[in-house]
């Protein structure tokens, strides 16, 4: 299989478009016409891990965090990253990394996170803005379901827990064709009025451009009339964290002694809290200091996240207990979840968790 089978699979369920403006995801080394035989799994890469790779006869290493997150200006082996991305083009291994993309997947580190603390009825935390659009055509009426049709399997008319919406109004369409024209109704050259369904179909950003594809392949007219414009709505399926709430209530202590055993932590910091009872609770795995006014906003009696500073216990003044539970320790999920992905779309291929423990940060 050509590692641009792989990717492809891989961006039909975690857009790229999707990932942060700051991000740097895809595939960052490597021929994406190579053949590939093994993959590993792994959640940063390493030398050790591009080493384990090389072992496993491992032709692609697929990745939550990038290798190369800055520009390079050089590759001369003199930090970490240069070392390792020298060692992976040395032997031909490429390196696909998700971050991310996969960090606003509705199902993806988040959800799993508030998964394994026992949350239930998860929601995004903070849906991403300007990822839909509404897209506004013209068919005649006799076309319109087939039109309908192409848009739907194209990814049109898809929101939240529905699919296959749009919305229809008939009127009165009139052209004019010049005389090198070819109309499919009407005569060229001659005004022409008909009856029209003006077809609304919401768009997700990924799918915009085989939505375009399906109603040029679709419709019938020679010329075709459409309206692309951007909506304020916000996307359900699309954003970073999760919230959700716990089956039962738990007391301050017991949530903190929960966290820890659930995440496997051996130390977790966290903020004063004037909470009685912890039930609703926001997470996002990683660096999540920028979330704390929204799961205040949203009511969260508790945040589970990482790399909080100092002020920032500060912030919700008690009113919400905050818990950094470590960067690693809430994102490592990740490697299952990308192999039950791939293991469920192609069968019959070899995806190799990583054995290599990368978290850099160490307990005494």
């Amino acid at each position: 299989m050509k590692i641009s089978a792989i990717t492809h699979i891989l961006e039909q369920w975690a857009p790229l478009s999707y990932a942060e403006d700051f991000d740097n995801v895809g595939l960052l080394v490597g021929n994406k016409e190579a053949n590939c035989e093994n993959v590993l799994i792994a959640h940063d890469v390493s030398e050790a891990v591009v080493e384990e790779a090389v072992g496993k006869n491992c032709q692609m290493i697929i990745c939550f965090h990038p290798i190369i997150f800055k520009g390079l200006k050089s590759l001369t082996g003199k930090n970490y990253v240069e070392k390792t991305v020298i060692k992976a083009i040395e032997n031909k291994i490429a390196i696909y990394a998700l971050h991310t993309a996969l960090d606003n997947h509705k199902k993806g580190i988040n959800y799993t996170l508030g998964e394994t603390l026992g949350l239930k009825n998860q929601r995004i935390l903070i849906p991403q803005k300007n990822t839909l659009f509404q897209l506004t055509t013209y068919v005649p009426s006799a076309q319109k379901t087939d039109v309908l049709a192409a848009l739907h399997k194209a990814g049109a008319g898809s929101i939240g827990h529905y699919s296959q919406c749009s919305f229809t109004v008939t009127g009165e369409g009139q052209f004019l064709g010049d005389n090198h024209s070819t109309p499919q109704q009407g005569t060229k050259e001659s005004l022409s009025k008909l009856t029209e369904d003006s077809l609304r179909v919401i768009v997700p950003k990924h799918c915009k451009k085989q939505v375009i594809d399906a109603l040029q392949d679709s419709h019938p007219y020679e010329s075709v009339a459409y309206e692309l414009i951007a909506v304020e709505n916000l996307n359900p399926d699309i954003g970073l964290g999760s919230i959700g709430e716990l089956e039962q209530s738990m007391s301050l202590a017991t949530f903190l002694e929960h966290t820890k055993t659930s995440l496997k932590v051996p130390a977790i910091r966290h903020s004063a809290s004037e909470k009685d009872q912890i039930k609703k609770v926001a997470v996002l795995g990683g660096s999540g200091s920028f979330c704390i006014n929204a799961a205040i906003a949203q009511g969260a009696d508790a945040l589970v996240t990482a790399d909080l500073k100092y002020h920032d216990f500060y912030t919700p003044e008690k009113g919400l207990l905050l818990v950094d539970a470590g960067h690693y320790e809430t994102e490592h999920f990740t490697k299952k979840i990308i192999q039950e992905f791939l293991t469920k779309k192609i069968p019959n291929f070899a995806f190799t968790l990583s054995e290599v423990n990368t978290n850099p940060v160490k307990y005494f």
